[in-house]
């Protein structure tokens, strides 16, 4: 096979490496496969998350499925179920329901407590 190559046969596939790489953290959070529930983003967030590098804020949140606490993995999804991202989530589920399609500045108001401004801060969070 070798010498086919060689002379110039086109055979094999060609692996490429990723763009970017990750950092062990964020390697660390894709391999996770213990996820324990699901956002639905809007087509905004997709984008923010897709474009710059930013943190997930409850504004963007639709929907949230699962029973899930502060510090776990969920999934990212986009309106028509395509996985998006994965990242460790700032909120128990009860409380991202709550929060969900609000803005920031009404999350001291909502929870009674002050809290973190996003559900899923960037350095927490992995696109796919």
């Amino acid at each position: 096979v070798l010498e086919r190559v060689l002379d110039g046969a086109d055979l094999g596939s060609l692996l490429r490496p990723a763009s970017q790489k990750l950092s062990a953290r964020k390697r660390w959070i894709a391999g996770q496969v213990r996820v324990r529930g699901q956002l639905v983003i809007d087509d905004g967030a997709v984008r923010v998350l897709r474009g710059g590098g930013k943190s997930l804020l409850p504004v963007g949140a639709v929907a949230v499925s699962g029973n899930f606490r502060r510090g776990d993995l969920v999934v990212c999804l986009d309106a028509a179920g395509q996985e998006i991202a994965r990242g460790l989530v700032n909120y128990d589920a009860p409380e991202v329901q709550l929060l969900a399609g609000k803005s920031t500045k009404d999350i001291p108001r909502l929870l009674k407590r002050p809290g973190d401004p996003e559900l899923i801060h960037r350095d927490n969070l992995v696109l796919c």
